[in-house]
């Protein structure tokens, strides 16, 4: 019925939402008797809390690391002299593929950086 029991509580809240029960024959619960009706939002409550807590965490985890200088993500794949050596290239005629080809980038992340150090038209040469 479900991956897993926030799954499966979820599910059986939107059945619920559509005026549907939920009963199982094997395990005997039944989704419209008040006690499981009760056991069920303590369990979508506990699913919840727990949600929660480890949103929690993991937002005190990158707070401490961004305290302690650390930067989360995709290691940068242009360096500022694999920029600026796509530059070179481009200037002595290649186009935007074959200068990333060169310095053995995707053309998509020469694009990116090409685009992220342009200011009112004009490019510079810039220390990331």
């Amino acid at each position: 019925m479900g991956r897993s029991m926030s799954h499966i509580l979820q599910t059986v809240a939107e059945l619920e939402d559509h005026g549907v029960g939920f009963r199982s024959l094997t395990e005997n619960i039944d989704s419209t008797a008040p006690t499981w009706r009760l056991v069920f939002h303590i369990f979508r409550a506990l699913g919840q809390f727990e949600r929660d807590l480890i949103r929690e965490r993991t937002n005190a985890g990158l707070a401490a690391a961004a305290a302690r200088g650390l930067k989360g993500g995709r290691p940068i794949a242009v360096t500022p002299e694999k920029l600026n050596r796509a530059r070179q290239f481009m200037a002595a005629g290649l186009n935007v593929r074959e200068a990333a080809a060169r310095i053995k980038i995707s053309r998509s992340a020469l694009y990116d950086a090409l685009k992220a150090f342009r200011y009112n038209g004009r490019q510079y040469t810039v220390n990331l």
